[in-house]
């Protein structure tokens, strides 16, 4: 429901499940169907209102709701075609709904899981899985070089706050989202690893390690927080090309970098964040 040109169908088609696409663009719909025919693939669109659809004779109802208006993108979720009312009434039954990344949890019904899936560390969307679909509650699925993992809340013993090590981890925005960032912790990122605010993304542990759930870099030393003196110590070690990470604190990268002016030939990384409640600059070096 709300197949548009087909690209959801052709990847169904292609695993093979007999989809039928519904769509209220009769130009998309007629693109889909053209695209289904051409790569030899098989499958039923048509122009309907996808709330008026009876999607009791199939197995799954499928939905992937507009999510732009006349007006640009849209944010509230009442102004989906299908609108959330519609979707919530879906998720009752075995479904699954595409949805906007930015989600709020509180709006995943129970019962629901919720996926969020990064393709090389961008978020790209999530899903909605309902009924015999839902295997748990919520889920982070990263897409990289080396495949495809996943991580669940089940993974989630929970990780305690601890001092900073000698590597931090920056989760993927998927685990962020998913709200799995001590799940990395516990599992993936050394057995001392932790939190190094209770309230910010960022994992510190005393090993180094790799995984697909986060990005490791050793921390190389701590600068000043305060600007004009961390202008002078990278000036200082003659950094030219900077870039910054944020988590937790107000700052903006490219405004920062500006005002820093900096000059010199090397390069570097540089975290801005809270420990300890204090706004800390740490210079990392990727893993």
């Amino acid at each position: 429901m709300g197949c548009g040109i087909g690209g959801d169908l052709m990847a169904g088609a292609r695993a093979g499940i007999v989809c039928a696409g519904v769509d209220l663009d009769p130009v998309r719909v007629e693109v889909a169907r053209a695209n289904l025919a051409a790569l030899g693939l098989d499958g039923a669109t048509v122009v309907a209102d996808a709330t008026t659809v009876d999607t009791s004779p199939f197995d799954v109802a499928f939905a992937d709701p507009a999510r732009r208006t006349a007006r640009g993108r849209a944010f509230d979720v009442d102004d989906w075609t299908p609108p959330w009312s519609f979707v919530e009434g879906l998720l009752r039954r075995d479904a699954c709904v595409k949805v906007a990344p930015g989600i709020p949890h509180d709006l995943v019904p129970e019962g629901v899981e919720a996926e969020w899936v990064s393709d090389h560390g961008e978020v790209k969307e999530a899903a909605l899985w309902a009924g015999r679909l839902a295997t748990t509650r919520r889920r982070a699925t990263v897409i990289g070089d080396g495949g495809l993992a996943t991580l669940t809340d089940e993974d989630d013993p929970g990780a305690p706050v601890r001092s900073l090590g000698a590597y931090l981890y920056e989760p993927d925005g998927a685990v962020v989202r998913a709200g799995l960032v001590t799940a990395v912790a516990a599992a993936h990122a050394g057995d001392d690893a932790g939190l190094l605010d209770p309230h910010i993304a960022y994992l510190t542990s005393d090993s180094a390690t790799r995984t697909p759930f986060a990005r490791g870099y050793e921390v190389v030393e701590e600068l000043p927080y305060r600007e004009k003196q961390l202008r002078a110590a990278l000036r200082e070690r003659g950094v030219g090309r900077l870039t910054i990470k944020k988590r937790g604190v107000d700052v903006v990268p490219e405004q920062l970098r500006k005002r820093l002016a900096l000059q010199g030939d090397g390069e570097a990384t540089l975290v801005m964040t809270r420990v300890a409640g204090e706004g800390t600059a740490l210079l990392v070096r990727p893993l």
